[in-house]
This record gives structure tokens, sequence and C-alpha cells, in this order.
């Protein structure tokens, strides 16, 4: 199930970002530079999570990219409402992986 959920994410971050880019508007650059920030939270949970097996320190990964991830919704919409949108999806599946780690956390607190 992971596989393909974040295959249709990605494609559509990609898209989103990708529709910013091209508008050319004021506040493109800080929008695609928030865009670039939450994609490396996001590439920094699976490390922190799964390969130094600490559930703490991905939960903190995982809240910034989400506030990242807000802000470059906000960011992108006054840039392309679409891209917004595509990134909508994306925000309910990591506000999901955020509950599954954060429970995990709960359950095993050593």
């Amino acid at each position: 199930m992971f596989g393909p959920v974040w295959t249709t994410l990605y494609i559509m971050i990609g898209t989103a970002g990708w529709r910013v880019w091209r508008q050319h508007l004021p506040g493109q650059q800080d929008a695609l530079r928030l865009w670039g920030w939450q994609l490396l939270a996001n590439a920094l949970w699976t490390p922190a999570f799964f390969g130094l097996h600490s559930p703490g320190l991905a939960l903190v990964v995982i809240l910034v990219m989400l506030a990242m991830l807000s802000r470059t919704i906000a960011a992108f919409r006054t840039q392309d409402r679409l891209a917004a949108g595509l990134l909508l999806p994306y925000a309910l599946w990591s506000c999901y992986a955020t509950y599954l780690n954060a429970g995990f956390l709960w359950l095993n607190p050593g």
C-alpha cells in the first residue's frame, strides 16, 4: 500500500512544484525554497525512524515537516491554487504518518 501511495504523492508534489516554478510571480523563490525544505525534512524522517531507530527524533522531524508543509501550501496558494491543492493529500497522509509515529512512540517509550 505504501509504494503506490507515495508514488502518487510524489508525482503530485513534483507537479505542484513545477506549476509554481513556471509561474514567475513575486514570492515564487520563497515558495519554492519552502517546498525544498519540507522535502528535505521528508527525506530525513526515514533515516531517523528506521535507520537510527529513534521514533522520538522522527516525531520531531515529521512535526517540523508538517509545519513547513503548511507554510508551503499557504505560499503555493498565492502562486497557483491548484498547486496548493495538489499538496493537500500529502499533508493528510503526513498527518496520518505523524499519528502512527506518535502512537509507536507512546506504545514503545524505551
